[in-house]
């Protein structure tokens, strides 16, 4: 059974109400209120478009889950996670996967590593922004260049 931020037990049916669209949505405004020492120093440097002119939401909701930073434009959520991920690494796959099914790409990050190298993390970041995939890309073929001298055959 998962444990809340106040180590009290959730049965499934609570489990349940958790996932509600209105309660995830105050959730996540308590959230913004809540945040670790490392989401507050990555939300330092990437709020107001600091990062390539990015802009960047925090504790937002995207289908079941709240998720700690996302950059819509670009498609990429980033998690800041802290020790607690270290024993749910299955469930923390299979949110990534799910994020993925919905067409983000998610970056995670420990939290000590943030804090002791937020220079570098960001970075990682940028580079995610700057390797986002077009939304509506060309079909295989189309639009690519052909290498000079080799023909296209039908």
């Amino acid at each position: 059974m998962r444990k809340n931020r106040n180590n009290r037990s959730l049965s499934p049916r609570e489990r349940a109400r958790v996932r509600d669209p209105k309660t995830l949505l105050a959730r996540a405004r308590a959230m913004r209120h809540e945040a670790s020492d490392a989401e507050r120093l990555l939300w330092r440097h990437l709020r107001a478009r600091q990062l390539a002119g990015f802009k960047f939401r925090r504790q937002e909701v995207i289908g079941p889950y709240i998720v700690d930073l996302v950059c819509f434009d670009a498609r990429l959520i980033i998690e800041a996670d802290g020790g607690q991920h270290a024993e749910q690494q299955v469930y923390d796959q299979q949110r990534s996967a799910a994020l993925a099914a919905r067409g983000y790409r998610v970056l995670r990050f420990w939290n000590n590593e943030v804090l002791n190298d937020i220079d570098g993390v960001l970075e990682r970041i940028r580079m995610g922004l700057v390797r986002s995939p077009h939304p509506d890309p060309l079909p295989e073929g189309e639009g690519a260049s052909q290498p000079s001298g080799e023909k296209k055959h039908p």
